[in-house]
């Protein structure tokens, strides 16, 4: 599987898949909004003219059918398409002005991922080899979280739509993979005023999700320490969790520290 196509790919999570798929002489089409941080990680990265660039907003849907013609016709195909673009900023229902913040989570977090799978699909199954599609979930879709509906409810939605999607394209070589990270040091989670437990580098969640994304793994929390919480979650009666989470800290707000 040699050729990725990585959206979010100009920092955190994306840049970390692009680094480690570069050095393992992959050529990869790398979207994101920022065209000046693309044009200097592909220059970093091993192979930088084996690689694609596309400065574009992943809610700019035609833009991304666009990016991914272009990396078909370059590559000659795709094998791993990872919609690794999200956003994540506080949201409190009753006030009005976080409602536009809740649809840009949601039209990032899930149907930019819709966008992002639609245009390879055909391709893929034309390949008649093995290919993944990937989606970046988060611990934080498994319950909601206080003051984090729009991401939490960004995130559950992606995990189910994946699933559904799996079992779509089940009988095709397309294997569908979500990868729910905990938290990771990158810059939306260098934001976070509270404790994170199981903290990890960048490139070695790089290196464990590519593990899971070769294997076809469905789902996989990583790091494994949050994968055993995410199922203790979801084991607590809500009356228990509804008491224990009254008082967690939350997200910032957009336009808030």
């Amino acid at each position: 599987m040699k050729r990725v196509f990585i959206t979010g790919a100009s920092s955190g999570i994306g840049a970390a898949l692009a680094a480690h798929y570069a050095a393992q002489g992959c050529t990869l089409g790398l979207l994101a909004r920022r065209g000046d941080a693309l044009a200097q990680l592909a220059a970093s990265l091993p192979n930088p003219q084996l690689h694609r660039c596309y400065p574009a907003d992943v809610t700019d849907h035609a833009a991304v059918r666009a990016a991914a013609e272009s990396f078909l016709a370059h590559a000659g195909g795709c094998d791993i398409v990872i919609a690794s673009a999200g956003i994540s900023h506080g949201t409190i229902t009753e006030l009005a002005q976080d409602l536009p913040v809740f649809e840009s989570i949601v039209a990032t977090n899930v149907t930019a991922t819709v966008a992002t799978f639609a245009p390879f699909v055909a391709a893929m199954r034309a390949q008649g080899t093995p290919a993944r599609l990937v989606g970046i979930g988060s611990v934080a879709g498994v319950r909601g979280l206080p003051g984090g509906g729009a991401y939490s409810a960004s995130k559950a939605a992606l995990r189910v739509y994946c699933e559904a999607l799996r079992v779509e394209l089940r009988a095709s070589p397309i294997k569908v993979v979500t990868i729910a990270p905990g938290y990771i040091n990158t810059p939306m989670t260098q934001k976070n005023k509270y404790p994170m437990p199981f903290l990890m580098a960048p490139a070695a969640f790089a290196a464990a999700a590519a593990r899971s994304i070769a294997r076809g793994a469905s789902y996989r929390v990583i790091p494994w320490q949050m994968g055993v919480v995410a199922r203790l979650l979801c084991a607590l009666p809500n009356w228990l969790y509804d008491r224990a989470f009254a008082k967690a800290p939350h997200k910032a707000r957009k336009g808030t520290s």
